[in-house]
């Protein structure tokens, strides 16, 4: 990747609708051949796919809670089935798989404290090899970056 696929990364990640016109006079290339190198970008899987941002808060979601789940044991079996289920949660916005004291971080969204009552009790206690969920509400988010920086 040179300089110019890197441009149209940081390009296509501020605007996914920009036209390939716009797109290719912002980084100084003829429109053919900016829009073979999206192509390409594509095709080696640096662009995985195109979305629309909805507001989180105009969606009536307006907090985000980070929860850490600690299941019975680690193993494979247990690992798995928590995985293939953590899917079919909606509010579950994103799941990583940790080092440290909890197995797994999610950060779920909510409309308040009882909505998120709910979705403990009846979805994140009932997931597979559960043991301990630790909520924490977040006040504010200071820094929610949407652009990954581009090497």
């Amino acid at each position: 990747m040179d300089r110019k696929d890197q441009l149209i990364l940081q390009e296509l990640q501020k605007n996914g609708k920009i036209s390939n016109l716009e797109l290719a006079g912002r980084i100084n290339l003829s429109e053919s051949s900016c829009l073979r190198r999206v192509k390409t970008l594509e095709e080696k899987g640096y662009l995985t796919g195109y979305a629309a941002l909805v507001d989180q808060k105009m969606a009536g979601y307006p907090n985000d809670v980070l929860v850490r789940i600690t299941l019975v044991s680690q193993d494979k079996q247990n690992l798995e089935a928590f995985e293939s289920e953590i899917h079919n949660i909606p509010e579950v916005m994103e799941c990583y798989l940790m080092s440290g004291d909890s197995d797994y971080l999610l950060r779920v969204v909510v409309s308040d404290a009882r909505d998120y009552e709910r979705l403990h009790s009846q979805h994140l206690t009932r997931l597979p090899g559960v043991d301990r969920v630790h909520s924490s509400f977040a006040l504010r988010t200071v820094v929610k970056n949407k652009i990954l920086p581009v090497r």
